[in-house]
């Protein structure tokens, strides 16, 4: 068994005692560097990742192997990459970029196994007249149409 797949192996060990809690990225690189990034259904603390990061470490020798290992929850900018957190952010703005280089800055409202729905205003030319009115938008795109998500965070 290769190193990665020990620690993939621990890994996999260390989540499905902690369901709540999902793998967003795993990388080992040539000096065995492990860094490993979470996201949780209801966020991810600092417990958690101590408790992941001593699940995998307790099960592993470093005299047999040097490693450093690195356990991080999904930062604020990194972009969405699985449906489930799409999922947890209903509710909470968006910015979308398309695969057609279109970007919509949006209120994610749902969120299944095919596509995201984003709903927002825009400011368009009056149909009769002049000026502009406030208009209600509305898109579902697919997840293979999404080139990145990110949510937008406003305080």
């Amino acid at each position: 068994m290769t190193f990665k797949n020990k620690v993939q192996e621990l890994l996999d060990v260390a989540l499905a005692e902690r369901p709540e809690l999902f793998l967003v990225d795993l990388s080992i690189n040539d000096a065995n560097k492990i860094s490993i990034n979470l996201d949780g259904d209801q966020g991810v603390n600092l417990q958690d990742c101590i408790d992941i990061s001593r699940s995998i470490e307790n099960n592993l020798d470093r005299e047999e192997q040097d490693f450093s290992l690195e356990v991080a929850s999904a930062g604020v900018s990194s972009p969405l990459k699985f449906v489930r957190q799409y999922k947890k952010n209903i509710g909470r703005s968006l910015k979308v970029k398309t695969n057609s280089s279109e970007e919509i800055e949006a209120k994610l409202v749902a969120a299944d196994e095919d596509k995201i729905t984003l709903e927002w205003q825009a400011r368009e030319p009056k149909k009769i007249g002049k000026g502009k009115e406030t208009v209600q938008k509305k898109a579902e795109i697919l997840y293979q149409n999404i080139k990145e998500a990110i949510v937008i965070v406003s305080f």
